[in-house]
């Protein structure tokens, strides 16, 4: 059955999500070619692609892949717009700084069939470990940025900055942040182009001094993408993503979701058609002249913008550049400690914006003795909910495996983490999280900290990672004789983003995975001598591997292979016969409940008992309690 983003008929309105919206954005202009990283913000639309294609792969005429990592998915995107194919190119904001190398390049090289790549920035870091502001890369690299505010501009700005790019032949980035990205709203569906590859893409013809950017042609190449960027500075004075309304003698200009909240702040604070707006989608290169007109016709500008003030910055040197008098407030006048309210406008450099921040703002703008009321937010909020911190599901075996760790190494070991569920480890009572940098940085981060700390350092990376980045450390580890035991937490998806496929995988949607990449010979090609495989959920080898290859010298690797319980249940369509139960009382029980932390555990009128519901029946806590010499237990038993 054809998914409803391809069912749907021109003309038609659906409630999309902000990824959904930009897939359909993509198949109205006609997508070839769709690469990707998966991580949250942006795994839905990449997700949504993949789906498509399997639900009816004869009416889904675009490539798709899910990449090793964002820079093999931008290298193979660059390579398929060389070839002519409208491509896509998806990651979350921190995928770009994995991608950056080649990205700064093909923006040289240039993309004749297009090549648009969607940044999903994160502000308040909900599912990240920063919260960078990608607009930066549209100015280092020399890309049009454009930021969509809503479903439907989703929709239309990413078939716009498809055929702009293809129609330029240099790539553009789309930037999105978290709210964006999973607003839903309506959207009205368009007529689909036919495929760039198959209507107007011409042959790649070789040319090396167009193409090849050695220094002698890359000097001519910047260049031509200055002359480019000029150009495009010139279509943005009347791009249709730019508009303009209300009167006034004070402004305000606002990008991306800010806009969203802009417009909600006029209607609350009555001041619509009051003060002058200029909402900006098409945020780099800026309109310059029709800004400056503006900035010459009011006393004061205010600026709304998530994350760094980018366009603040560029607007103050615009003012001073122009000799015009015009007031710019935003993120950077005035000073304070905490930036939570930097000069009295209320604007934070950190997290995400509301309403409220920005009525705030506004009323400020309007009338300067006003005096901003605290903004009101769900942790603020009378009655405030008890918190729900992110957990290891029940039965997940990165549990098991730190609790075996923790009883071979305790508090006596460093533990070098990375990016994953695993990461979640860090929570006690299992505290087997350190430090961490970045995806990847688990294995060369415990290699260095080995070099001068003389305890036991564990790198802990699942698999996913390991296929993305971990590869390179491990080869690093080798060749530079380092001490450090990795553990390869290998659950046989990418779970954290959504049970993505990963080359190591065993099956994928489309069926069995026949190019299988197996993580224990890659180990051993690589040169490591010492490699054990176990099934985390069996604690007894579990904890002798952990012992037999901590008493050996350099590299070591332990593979911790145990399918994702949820992945398991959903995708594998295992089913769980078993639960744990407490059979009886006792300080084994209360033990396991401290030490193991499962959350399917509860403790009701002071006796302890495990939720069947939840319960996966791993049975690792029967396992714990067999192995105590005190008085509890805990059995399996039937479900239903």
């Amino acid at each position: 059955m054809p998914h409803p983003i391809m069912d749907t008929k021109p003309g038609e309105t659906r409630l999309l999500l902000g990824n959904e919206a930009i897939v359909r954005g993509a198949l109205e202009a006609g997508i070839d070619c769709v690469t990707c990283y998966p991580g949250t913000p942006s795994s839905e639309a990449p997700d949504t692609f993949y789906r498509i294609k399997h639900a009816a792969p004869e009416s889904a005429a675009y490539h798709f892949e899910y990449s090793p990592n964002e820079k093999v998915a931008l290298e193979v995107g660059g390579g398929a717009s060389l070839a002519g194919a409208l491509t896509l190119v998806t990651m979350k904001h921190v995928g770009v700084n994995v991608a950056a190398d080649p990205l700064c390049t093909i923006a040289y090289v240039g993309s004749p069939g297009g090549l648009v790549l969607l940044s999903a920035d994160d502000p308040g870091c909900h599912s990240s470990q920063n919260e960078q502001d990608n607009r930066y890369y549209g100015r280092l690299a020399g890309l049009p940025v454009f930021e969509p505010a809503t479903a439907q501009e989703c929709k239309d700005m990413t078939k716009e900055a498809l055929l702009f790019s293809r129609r330029t032949g240099r790539p553009v980035l789309l930037r999105t942040t978290t709210r964006v990205n999973h607003i839903r709203g309506p959207v009205t569906f368009g007529e689909r182009l036919e495929p760039a590859s198959s209507a107007d893409a011409k042959p790649f013809v070789k040319n090396p001094s167009k193409y090849v950017p050695i220094p002698a042609f890359a000097r001519r190449m910047r260049l031509e993408l200055l002359d480019h960027l000029a150009a495009v500075a010139g279509e943005s004075e009347q791009s249709p993503w730019i508009a303009e309304h209300g009167e006034g003698d004070v402004a305000v200009i606002a990008t991306g979701i800010s806009r969203a909240y802009l417009n909600d702040a006029l209607e609350t604070t009555g001041l619509a058609g009051r003060v002058r707006v200029l909402e900006l989608g098409l945020t780099y290169p800026l309109p310059e002249k029709r800004i400056a007109a503006l900035m010459g016709e009011v006393k004061r500008l205010l600026v709304l913008e998530e994350g760094e003030p980018v366009l603040e910055r560029e607007l103050r040197e615009l003012s001073r550049r122009a000799g015009l008098g015009t007031e710019v407030v935003g993120k950077m006048n005035g000073v304070g400690d905490d930036f939570t309210h930097v000069g009295g406008i209320g604007l934070p450099r950190f997290g995400e914006y509301e309403t409220s921040i920005a009525a705030n703002a506004l009323q400020k703008l309007v009338d300067p003795s006003f005096e901003p009321s605290e903004p009101v937010s769900a942790g603020k909020a009378e009655g405030e909910l008890p918190m729900r911190p992110p957990n290891l599901c029940a039965g997940c075996s990165h549990r098991s495996l730190y609790y075996a760790v923790r009883q071979q190494f305790g508090d006596n070991a460093i533990y070098s983490s990375d990016i994953g569920c695993y990461t979640l480890g860090i929570l006690p009572p299992l505290s087997a999280a350190d430090f961490l940098f970045c995806m990847g940085s688990s294995i060369p981060g415990g290699c260095g900290m080995a070099r001068f700390d003389k305890r036991p350092v564990l790198a802990f990376i699942g698999d996913s990672t390991f296929f993305h980045s971990g590869i390179t450390g491990l080869i690093n580890a080798v060749f530079n004789k380092h001490e450090v035991l990795v553990v390869v937490l290998d659950n046989r998806t990418t779970a954290m983003t959504g049970h993505q496929p990963h080359p190591g995988v065993d099956a994928t949607l489309g069926g069995p995975n026949e190019s299988m990449v197996d993580i224990e010979a890659v180990c051993r090609a690589i040169g490591v001598q010492n490699v054990r495989k176990v099934n985390p959920n069996k604690l007894n080898s579990s904890m002798a591997a952990l012992e037999e290859l901590s008493a050996l010298p350099g590299v070591k690797v332990l593979i911790a292979e145990e399918p994702c319980v949820l992945y398991a249940r959903r995708a594998m369509k295992k089913k769980t016969a078993m639960a744990a139960e407490v059979s009886e009382q006792g300080p084994a029980v209360e033990y396991c409940l401290e030490t193991l932390a499962c959350p399917a555990f509860f403790r009701e009128d002071g006796a302890v008992d495990v939720d069947p519901v939840q319960c996966s029946g791993c049975m690792v806590c029967a396992q714990i309690t067999k192995e105590r010499e005190d008085t509890g237990a805990i059995k399996a038993r039937k479900k239903g």
